[in-house]
């Protein structure tokens, strides 16, 4: 029988304290610490009571644990792709090398450093490693090993939403998971700052060296604001080889360079205590230097030699050869080939050494050299990255471990030094229950009837102000956030009202000038956020503020702001954060060719249909003012829930008569519309006896409604529907086909099948995006829209160019009805 996990129920731990060694496992590392000195490990201090909270162990238990780890992270790969049937012959696949570079990096970090309130994303790659830490802990049952990658079972790559155990941040797209700690720390620290409750914890990334390939990490990186954050610690995975190849530059001084000059501290954890004792006999200078300056091919290659080949090719051919191959003469065959691969990032001691230093004031990155497969048979290949072990390969792993194939899953024993120390981690890691707050009641209606002329970009910065005094609670909840566009989006009063948040308080030297019009006043309890020119940035901001509800129990209501040309630019970051269950609103403005003067390289196209198809998010394209206000407070109220949504609004800097919405007097007659509009569509314009329908969205309903009265005067009645989301309304139709669950009432109210006649739909965006309107009652129509690269010009003559002018609209009903 198998032991049975110790500790406490799953899915309440993560992270623990850091380990105080014994006397006797002290360490020297002096190529870590820059002088020679004996250096205790790291020490940490309890979030809650600021006390130490030391953790014993044995090295033998941990390098025992990090071996069993190896094994059970290389043994779910096999068995998804050696041992479990495989009917469709697809590849399965897997990264066994990846994780086995990440081993002793992530056994050091939760067997030794973490505490409670600390988070770590894990490198998409090494998701088997973090499964079989969880394993040992206790968090993972043991049915889940076998179904990687199965459906239903564990996830190619970490994800909080739908693996079976705990992961702190999801990761799997180049760059998102990396930076994802980042905007979770202004996150915590943005709900303790105002609402309380959040506590405190280092935000760990384990990062592969080929993901800093990526541009938005260093977007994240140079961002003003993340010096200031000395909670997050980066740990770059350096193991000089990306999917194809062995990188043939070694890279990390300027890596060091450009993490330094960003204000970050850099740790670099180059070689293993064994290699640093050698560096020290006579010789060693000279082994060093040779190790250090040869090619990343060269070195890969030597891990690839036996013994005898290895003391052939290691001393070179440089002025040193002769000093180098008589050192390595001393050294018996097994400990040579354990020298060569002895670096930093797979030796205990050394990287609980840089641990040991880690200045909680700045940023902190760890440059762990390491070798992509160390352990396996595979190690040091250069096309490893997706190899899989062969059976015999995986009989030799065995065997070399001391592990039994035909039992892969073993724990161990309760009573072993190993088993107590994953039973002590465990109980160390628990964390509280997170009791989950009720987000404030938001108002449905505020009240107001906007009238004159005015834009739906406009109606936002009003509908936040009307918010923060109908509904101050919840308006305590918005935070706001903007790539540099805070006055161009007409956020200006809202920011002046609520202050800027900032990790500390700076003066606001302009709070004199009577000149200037936005007050930039920056304070840890203020409202709005403010990044550099970097969408992405944005969107991974979003999502990490959209997810305190399920981190801290303390829901946020988040609401980017961006010129809607750039949400394509963010849109796979944003999409990622809410898989990964971050509950946002992301307002794109301006919009469309509608931004005529600007020209075509700024005017969105594709963005209505991106709306129409994001998972887990409600779109919306609003008409006038009213419509913003409804939308907008509707969408809240669907943010800081487990059954909650994100939302998607496209808004206009067109001017618009408010009258036009004809907005009901009557509060149920209002109500109704209200419903409606949030539903996703509207009867603008009745008539008796329509001959056509003309549906308008956004801005293009001043065109719809005068090309109506246009065919009014010759004769021919024209319904005019204002559709605010033609996501909705795709939804409607799909649940009345029972294609989906939802509701499909609002096909009935506002397209009723006795009313149905042809149908010209036209919107600031690509025509497809209503096409499908027409088979709600099998009609004849036509899709005005944009479907080119835009023009600079005024609205007229793009309008026209585009054939979304009135003109166009008039000719399409023409065409439908003759």
């Amino acid at each position: 029988m198998r032991p049975v996990p110790t500790g406490p129920p799953a899915r309440h731990r993560r992270s623990a304290s850091l380990t105080n060694w014994a006397e006797e496992d002290r360490i020297r590392c002096p190529e870590l610490t820059g002088k020679d000195e004996t250096m205790n490990d790291a020490r940490t201090i309890d979030a809650h009571t600021n006390q130490l909270a030391p953790r014993s162990s044995t090295p033998e238990a941990l390098v025992e644990i990090e071996q069993r780890v190896l094994w059970l992270a290389t043994s779910m790969i096999h068995h998804a792709n050696r041992v479990r049937p495989n009917p469709t012959g697809l590849k399965v696949g897997g990264h066994q090398a990846s994780c086995a570079s990440m081993v002793s990096i992530m056994t050091s970090l939760w067997f030794e450093q973490l505490r409670p309130g600390d988070r770590v994303s894990v490198k998409p790659h090494a998701s088997p490693v973090l499964h079989g830490i969880n394993y040992l802990l206790g968090e993972l049952d043991e049915k889940y090993l076998t179904t990687l990658r199965e459906f239903g079972g564990l996830q190619s790559y970490p994800s909080r939403a739908k693996d079976p155990d705990p992961v702190d941040y999801s990761t799997g797209s180049v760059g998102i998971g990396a930076t994802a700690p980042i905007w979770g720390a202004i996150a915590r620290r943005y709900v303790d700052t105002t609402i309380g409750g959040a506590g405190t914890g280092r935000q760990y990334s384990l990062v592969g060296d080929a993901e800093l390939d990526e541009g938005a990490v260093w977007e994240a990186i140079l961002d003003t604001s993340v010096s200031e954050l000395g909670e997050i610690v980066w740990i770059v995975d350096l193991n000089r080889q990306s999917l194809d190849r062995v990188v043939p530059n070694i890279a990390a001084g300027r890596l060091e360079a450009m993490f330094s000059a960003a204000g970050w501290q850099v740790l670099t954890v180059k070689f293993g205590t064994l290699l640093e004792s050698l560096f020290t006999r006579a010789g060693g200078p000279a082994l060093r230097s040779r190790i250090l300056d040869m090619p990343n091919p060269e070195y890969q290659r030597l891990l690839r030699c036996g013994a005898e080949e290895l003391r052939r090719r290691l001393p070179g051919d440089g002025p040193d050869a002769a000093a180098i191959t008589s050192l390595i003469a001393e050294l018996d065959d097994a400990t040579l080939l354990r020298a060569i691969r002895n670096l930093g990032g797979h030796d205990l001691d050394a990287l609980r050494a840089a641990y040991a230093r880690i200045d909680d004031t700045r940023p902190t990155v760890i440059i762990a050299y390491t070798i992509k497969g160390r352990g396996l048979p595979t190690q040091g290949h250069p096309q490893n990255h997706s190899s899989l072990l062969t059976v015999e390969q995986y009989q030799q792993l065995a065997t070399e471990l001391g592990m039994d194939p035909n039992d892969p899953w073993a724990r161990f024993a309760a009573d072993s030094t190993a088993g107590r120390v994953c039973a002590a981690t465990a109980e160390t890691l628990t964390r509280k229950k997170v009791e989950l707050a009720t987000p404030p009641a938001v108002p449905a209606d505020i009240g107001r009837t906007p009238s004159g002329t005015s834009t739906t970009q406009a109606a936002l910065g009003r509908a936040l102000l009307d918010l923060s005094r109908q509904a101050p609670d919840a308006a305590k909840r918005v935070v706001t956030v903007s790539p540099d566009v805070s006055s161009t989006t007409n956020l200006a009063g809202w920011l002046n009202k609520v202050g800027v948040w900032s990790p500390n308080e700076r003066r606001n030297w302009f709070d004199d000038d009577a000149e200037t019009i936005m007050h930039w006043r920056e304070k840890p309890t203020g409202q709005h956020m403010e990044l550099g020119i970097a969408e992405t940035n944005l969107v991974g901001l979003m999502g990490e503020l959209g997810a305190t509800w399920s981190r801290w129990g303390q829901p946020l209501f988040p609401i980017g702001v961006m010129y809607d040309p750039f949400v394509e630019r963010a849109l796979e970051p944003w999409s990622y954060g809410i898989y990964a269950g971050g509950q946002s609103i992301l307002v794109g403005t301006p919009s469309g060719v509608t931004l005529a003067a600007e020209g075509g390289a700024h005017q969105s196209i594709k963005t209505p249909s991106i709306g129409l198809e994001q998972p887990g998010c409600v779109s919306y394209e609003p008409a006038f003012a009213i419509d913003v206000e409804w939308t907008l407070l509707d969408s809240i109220s669907r943010l800081g829930r487990p059954e909650g949504s994100s939302s998607y609004l496209r808004l206009s800097t067109r001017p618009v008569d408010q009258t036009l919405a004809a907005v009901p007097s009557d509060p149920a007659a209002r109500e109704r519309r209200r419903r409606q509009v949030v539903a996703g569509a509207y009867t603008l314009r009745h008539t008796d006896k329509p001959v056509v329908t003309l549906v308008g969205v956004g801005a293009m309903i001043t065109e719809t409604l005068t090309a109506a009265d246009r065919l009014a005067e010759q004769g021919i009645a024209a319904d005019v529907v204002c559709v605010t989301s033609p996501g909705l309304l795709f939804e409607a139709v799909q649940a009345r086909r029972g294609l989906a669950d939802g509701p499909s009432w609002i096909l009935d109210q506002v397209f009723p099948a006795d009313r149905a006649a042809p149908m010209v739909t036209v919107l600031d965006g690509h025509p497809h995006t209503l096409a499908f309107l027409t088979g709600i009652n099998n009609v004849p129509g036509a899709a005005l829209g944009v479907s080119k690269f835009g023009q600079v010009g005024s609205l007229d003559d793009v309008y026209r160019y585009h054939g979304i002018d009135t003109d166009s609209i008039v000719r399409a009903a023409l065409d439908l009805t003759d």
